[in-house]
């Protein structure tokens, strides 16, 4: 099973989202970036994610969440009233992909980017790559083992 990363800003839909909705899934939906969307295709039911809270005061991974349903048309990019919305879009030729996700645990401490880019063996990681900002991206087992470890 494959490991990725996953941000949003806490106040789109954060780790507290997922706590409230135990036992059932959120639709992550809305990613409008090919290469994000690319990544969202290849998620199977089963892998596991980190939850990454972004552009807010306490940036950092605040807990792990599952995949339970892989990939399937993002139903955002065909309502013309959603700021997700595609024109270019068809149901016969989507562009966009969406997956459900559940909560697994959150975190007893969120663990910042600051401490991340601190920690030894995550020089490969994505998220730590000057310029990366994407909001879906693969995580090595290597790294995933050496972020949970630490995580508590």
């Amino acid at each position: 099973m494959a490991k990725w990363l996953v941000k949003s800003e806490p106040s789109e839909c954060g780790i507290e989202d997922f706590v409230q909705s135990a036992g059932q899934s959120i639709p992550w939906d809305g990613v409008r970036n090919y290469q994000a969307r690319n990544f969202l295709a290849q998620m199977s039911e089963g892998d596991d994610v980190f939850l990454y809270h972004s552009s807010c005061a306490q940036i950092g991974i605040a807990g792990i969440v599952t995949v339970v349903n892989g990939a399937y048309p993002d139903p955002t990019q065909f309502q013309p009233d959603s700021p997700y919305f595609d024109p270019k879009s068809t149901p016969e030729k989507p562009r966009w992909q969406a997956v459900d996700l559940a909560l697994v645990r959150k975190l007893p401490r969120l663990i910042p980017l600051k401490e991340l880019k601190s920690l030894p063996g995550l020089e490969e990681l994505a998220l730590l790559r000057k310029g990366s900002r994407l909001s879906v991206m693969p995580v090595g087992e290597k790294e995933w083992h050496i972020i949970q470890g630490h995580a508590g």
